[in-house]
């Protein structure tokens, strides 16, 4: 049984991001929902605990997630915000061929893609199904797997899952352009008669869930920077406010 009190209570800072998950439950949708079952299948339950209570807590300061990656900036006990990580293996050549297939003999399924949606039925070959697909690092000094840091990071990837299941696919390193590209291309036919492909139908155009500015933006950099600069902790959290404020007004 560890004892987290030796650990210190988390100091409170200003800036941290906002869970959209006040109470119960994190995961809106069927993705989002998905992905925190399987974290808390594999993971410690203790610490998952606490990684929700930090994740409600806006003790998160930064999040991206990226190709096998979930990163983030976490506000511990410490005067410095710990940096976390939390790995998803990438799917390999065997299992993105798997999926590939799976989509070319599913009818509408390379549809729902193209219109920017991911069918739940693909799930069993995105989600994460054993421990040795995941993976928990943090400079804090909890050895848990994973430590609360790292759990809070999952609980608001799973956020934003809801908002874009795509990132599902970004985890996994699968690019949704590049898997709609790779299926047509095996898929499409073109007459012999019809040498320009004027008469090859091709799915509409999907529809871009609109997302602010900031959030294509890797914080964790710009928080080195000031950082290194000798930046006080509390005006770096009112400059990354004064910084989404900007993007707000220019949107």
């Amino acid at each position: 049984m560890v004892d987290f009190s030796q650990y210190g209570k988390r100091r409170l800072v200003a800036g941290g991001i906002e869970s959209r998950t006040t109470r119960g439950a994190f995961g809106r949708t069927w993705w989002g929902k998905q992905f925190v079952a399987t974290i808390e299948d594999l993971a410690d339950a203790g610490r998952l605990a606490r990684g929700r209570t930090y994740a409600r807590g806006k003790a998160v300061l930064s999040l991206e997630i990226r190709r096998g990656l979930i990163i983030g900036d976490v506000q511990g006990s410490q005067n410095d915000p710990f940096s976390a990580v939390v790995s998803v293996r990438p799917l390999d050549t065997f299992a993105t061929d798997e999926l590939l297939a799976e989509i070319r003999q599913t009818p509408g399924m390379l549809a729902e893609l193209a219109s920017g949606v991911i069918p739940t039925a693909l799930g069993p070959r995105l989600l994460p199904t054993s421990a040795s697909e995941l993976d928990f690092e943090c400079t804090c000094p909890d050895a848990g797997w994973p430590c609360k840091h790292a759990a809070a990071l999952t609980y608001l990837a799973a956020e934003e899952i809801d908002v874009s299941a795509d990132k599902i696919l970004i985890l996994r390193g699968v690019e949704l352009d590049s898997l709609i590209t790779g299926i047509e291309s095996t898929t499409t036919r073109v007459s012999v008669d019809d040498h320009f492909g004027d008469e090859v139908e091709f799915p509409g155009l999907p529809t871009a869930a609109h997302a602010a500015a900031p959030a294509d933006l890797d914080r964790s950099y710009l928080r080195l920077a000031l950082r290194t600069a000798d930046v006080e902790e509390s005006e770096i959290a009112k400059a990354m406010t004064d910084l989404d404020g900007l993007y707000r007004r220019m949107m």
